[in-house]
């Protein structure tokens, strides 16, 4: 039965809780009353329920949350005799669609967090209902067992005594009994079994017990029967299947016995049968709803690692291929046409994708939201899943019509293909999320087939991720110095810091390695105003010891989140004021790509840090494409010319065009006041150009590596040129 997700007409909610309660409890009986054993009439039925869904809507706005009382109402509609298929996932629809609608009005809480709820209390009420069913059904068969022994032994008491006792039992049983010769003849059957098969007595008397053979016997069945009929034991109980007389099966729990005669020698078979055909059934519904997904009817994860784990078990040169697919732009659909157009396209999605794996030892499943994966087993090599995953674009290429909008649907696809049992489903299932991430780091609407290469590295991003914020407690930081050269003079005018991480595995990594990854995750902050609080206590001290020289610069660099970090300023000044360094002596360096298109708000924290005397350079200059103009409007001292424009240089002749735009660079930085520092010089040459060109300061390994602070101050003229 499938419950309406918004009601109408005189299902509509009322104003009152309690008047809305008994009408979630009116919509619950009419549910499932139907399908339940009660001699209730419906408006007694409901009152049962009322009780029920009091419990429920309790739940639901509980805090702290629970899900006991949930998994109490699971309990309860068993106990109510709710024991059909059908009563629970009638159930379940009908606390998914109406038990925030009508019992949710009065929460101040959002209606996402109700819905979760909601969620978790059908879960909850699933397991109670099962676990009660399963507890209610260990107690039938217990009784079953001690009503099949109490069988045995009046039947074998009423064939030595008296016809009329053992006709009593026999008749009045509530199981089905039948009685057979050796030979496997049927003898007598009672009423109960006669209507286990239909109720047609010439099917089951006077027929041989060979006959009741079905295929999904298993091979002990027969063999315990032949033990049986020859003496060798007294009896056996079994799962056994039986075709009735219209072609239906009739599941069995079977226990077969064998009746000796007053000198003990074997003269009958008893034959007690259980009918569980519905206890079956319910399990493989409840089995069906664990194992697949409840919008798309598709596997689910359970069931896709079930399949996986078989896939990659030792065969005989046995070969696997995965396919790994994530939507793109999903979350735009979800966010402004809603969740409900969101959920259509995923059941259309999944049709599509269904159609793809038609072939043997395929199968696709939902992992959730919208993430689908596609497996296939015995594979021929890489190009049968790549063959695979242009089905799956190519079904996703023709646009999808949900309620009258036309919507383009794009994937990324990680393609993953290799041997059985080399590999473990969690590694398999890794390496296709990476892959596939690197298909839409591409553009998206593509594939990409596994690289182990490319998996290590986001591995190894990830483990470098996971380890930055102890790695800053321990103090596995630490920061190299690059001197900055006057290159009038060659005097040391100051000093780059650029920040290292000794990782305990890796070595020593350098910023490209980590910088991105603090910037992700926000430990760039704090990181960076650790390196400012070193960097400056560094400079404070060079000038402490060694007056003679002159205050040396330190310059820091600053990344695009610091910059909108809201204590940039007072986190500077603290540093300043503890360190007694000078704000003259400090120069934040900003990339230019940081500041292209930056509106006031963004310059203003740069702007109070300039007016207090701190330089600010534009770093990496050359490289953004920035508006030569803008320079005016930024509070910057300093230009740091990209090594790009430096590396033309290192050849002779020096390409004249390369000389025009550093020349150009160079007199409008110095017609705004600006001064210039050039990165990247390695040779003398290239040290005299700029020097000619009018360049103001430069760093590079011509003068020296970035190194210990103690190495900074003892680069006298000699050694810096």
């Amino acid at each position: 039965m499938r419950v309406p997700s918004q009601p109408s007409g005189a299902d509509a909610p009322v104003d009152d809780p309690e008047d809305r309660l008994r009408r979630f409890a009116t919509i619950w009986s009419r549910a499932i009353f139907p399908v339940t054993a009660t001699s209730l009439t419906r408006a007694e039925f409901e009152g049962h329920l009322l009780p029920l869904a009091r419990t429920l809507s309790d739940a639901l706005h509980a805090r702290p949350f629970d899900t006991a009382p949930a998994q109490r109402t699971g309990a309860a509609l068993v106990e109510g005799h709710c024991t059909d298929p059908d009563a629970l996932g009638r159930s379940l629809g009908v606390v998914d669609s109406y038990l925030v609608l009508y019992c949710g009005a009065e929460s101040d809480m959002p209606t996402e967090e109700l819905r979760a709820r909601c969620a978790r209390l059908q879960h909850a009420m699933a397991v109670g209902y099962a676990q009660a069913l399963r507890e209610r059904t260990r107690a039938e068969q217990e009784a079953i067992a001690r009503s099949a022994l109490a069988a045995r032994s009046a039947a074998e008491i009423a064939l030595h005594a008296t016809e009329s006792r053992f006709r009593a039992v026999f008749d009045g049983a509530a199981i089905g009994i039948g009685i057979a010769d050796l030979d496997g003849n049927v003898l007598e059957v009672n009423e109960t079994l006669t209507s286990m098969f239909g109720g047609m007595e010439g099917q089951v008397r006077s027929r041989n017990v060979s006959e009741w053979v079905h295929p999904e016997d298993g091979p002990h069945v027969w063999k315990l029967y032949e033990e049986l009929v020859r003496g060798d034991r007294d009896h056996y109980r079994v799962e056994k299947p039986y075709y009735r007389g219209d072609g239906t099966v009739l599941w069995t729990n079977l226990t077969v016995s064998l009746l000796r005669d007053a000198d003990g020698n074997p003269q009958y078979q008893l034959a007690l049968m259980e009918d569980t055909t519905e206890r079956r059934l319910l399990h493989l519904r409840l089995r069906y709803e664990a194992t697949h997904d409840a919008l798309t009817g598709l596997p689910n994860r359970t069931l896709f690692f079930e399949r996986l784990e078989k896939a990659l078990a030792p065969g005989d040169h046995t070969r696997f291929g995965l396919c790994y697919l994530d939507l793109d732009g999903f979350k735009v659909i979800n966010d402004s046409l809603g969740h409900s157009t969101g959920d259509r396209l995923l059941v259309e999605v999944a049709d599509r994708l269904q159609g793809c794996v038609t072939g043997a030892g395929e199968m696709v499943a939902r992992l959730g939201g919208d993430e689908f994966v596609a497996l296939t087993t015995g594979s021929r090599g890489e190009r049968d899943v790549v063959e695979l995953a242009d089905r799956i674009l190519a079904a996703l290429a023709t646009p999808l019509r949900i309620e009258g909008r036309e919507l383009s649907v794009r994937g990324s696809v990680g393609v993953v293909e290799g041997p059985a049992g080399e590999r473990t489903p969690a590694e398999v299932l890794r390496s296709a999320d990476i892959t596939m991430y690197r298909a839409k780091s591409a553009g998206g609407n593509r594939f990409e087939l596994a690289d182990p290469e490319a998996d290590a590295r986001a591995i190894t991003r990830h483990g470098l991720t996971t380890a930055l914020p102890a790695a800053l407690e321990r103090g596995e930081f630490f920061i190299e110095y690059q001197p900055l050269v006057h290159l009038g003079d060659g005097s040391v005018h100051g000093a780059e810091a650029l920040v290292r991480w000794c990782h305990p595995q890796h070595g020593v990594l350098g910023p490209d390695r980590f910088i991105p990854l603090a910037e992700d995750t926000g430990l760039i902050v704090p990181l960076g105003r650790w390196v400012l609080q070193e960097a400056v206590r560094q400079a404070r001290f060079w000038q402490t010891r060694h007056s003679d020289g002159g205050p040396l610069r330190i310059n820091v660099n600053l990344s695009p989140t610091q910059l909108h970090h809201p204590r940039l300023v007072a986190d500077t000044v603290d540093v300043l004021e503890r360190s007694g360094l000078e704000p003259g002596a400090l120069c934040l360096e900003v990339t230019e790509s940081a500041l292209i298109g930056a509106d006031e708000d963004l310059l203003k924290p740069l702007r109070q840090l300039a007016e207090m005397g701190v330089d600010i350079a534009l770093d990496d200059f050359g490289t953004g494409y920035s508006n030569l103009a803008n320079l005016r409007r930024l509070p910057v001292s300093v230009l740091k010319l990209d090594r790009s424009f430096t590396q033309g240089m290192q050849q002779h002749p020096v390409d004249p065009v390369d000389l025009k735009i550093v020349e150009g660079i160079v007199s409008l930085a110095h017609s705004l006041e600006l001064a210039v520092t050039v990165e990247g010089v390695e040779t003398g040459a290239q040290a005299r150009q700029l020097r000619d060109l009018g360049c103001d300061t430069a760093q590079g390994w011509y003068y020296a590596r970035p190194g210990a602070p103690d190495r900074i101050h003892s680069l006298v003229l000699a050694d810096a040129v």
